[in-house]
C-alpha cells in the first residue's frame, strides 16, 4: 500500500473521523431500514455539506434533544445512504458509479451541487439504449438541461432499436409529453439527414 501523503491525509481528514466515529451526533435512517441500522455522522459535516441538512438540523427538536437525533431519508435504500455519507465526508473526487440515479435526486434534494454534477457526468457517460429513457425522465425532476440534451440525442441515436421496446410503451403511458418530444427531436433528425443527402452536405 503507497504511503499517504500530507495531502491525502489532510483531504481524508473527515473520513478518518467518520471511521473512528469519533463524537458522531446524529443518526441517517434509509426509508427500508430500522433504526437499529442507522448510520451515524456528524451534524458540523452534514451541515456544512448541504444546506438542506443545516436547516433540518437547526429545528427546535433537534436542538433539545439529550440523545442522537435520527434524520429518516425515506426516499433511500440503506446503501443509497451509505453511498451518501461516503461521498459527504470524501474529498469531494469520490465517483458515483453504482448509484449514480439515487445520489443525483439526493443531491438536488438536500443541495450538494458538486455531488450533482459528477453523478450528471456519470449518466451521461453511461448512457445506452436500455437506459436513455429512464435517464430521460430523471433530467426533468427538476430540468436538467445537460443531461435531457444528452439523453434525448442517446435515444435519437438508438431510436430503431428503443421504438420495438417494452420500455418505450410503459415510458409512452406515463410520460405522453416527453414521448411527444422524442418524436419530434426524432422528425427533426430525420429532416436534416435528408437535407444534407439533397444538398451533397
Amino acid at each position: 500500500m503507497a504511503k499517504q501523503t500530507n495531502l491525502d491525509i489532510f483531504l481524508g481528514g473527515f473520513a478518518h473521523i467518520l471511521e473512528e466515529q469519533w463524537q458522531v451526533d446524529v443518526l441517517l435512517k434509509a426509508g427500508d431500514s430500522d433504526p437499529d441500522a442507522a448510520i451515524s455522522a456528524h451534524k458540523l459535516v452534514l451541515a456544512a455539506r448541504s444546506k438542506v441538512f443545516k436547516k433540518m438540523l437547526e429545528e427546535d427538536e433537534c436542538k433539545t434533544s439529550s440523545e442522537k437525533e435520527i434524520i429518516t431519508l425515506s426516499e433511500m435504500k440503506h446503501e443509497e445512504v451509505k453511498a451518501l455519507v461516503e461521498f459527504i465526508y470524501s474529498n469531494g473526487s469520490m465517483p458515483c458509479a453504482g448509484h449514480a440515479r439515487s445520489l443525483y435526486l439526493a443531491a438536488d434534494k438536500y443541495e450538494i451541487p458538486h455531488m450533482r454534477d459528477l453523478c450528471r457526468n456519470e449518466l451521461i457517460s453511461s448512457l445506452n439504449a436500455s437506459n436513455a429513457l429512464d435517464v430521460y425522465e430523471l433530467a426533468q425532476i427538476p430540468f436538467d438541461d445537460a443531461l435531457n440534451k444528452a439523453a434525448l440525442d442517446c435515444i435519437r441515436v438508438n431510436i430503431t432499436t428503443i421504438a420495438y421496446s417494452d420500455e418505450l410503451k410503459l415510458f409512452a403511458e406515463s410520460n405522453p409529453n416527453l414521448t411527444v418530444e422524442i418524436m419530434k427531436a426524432y422528425v427533426k433528425r430525420r429532416e436534416n439527414r435528408n437535407y444534407s443527402t439533397y444538398y451533397g452536405q
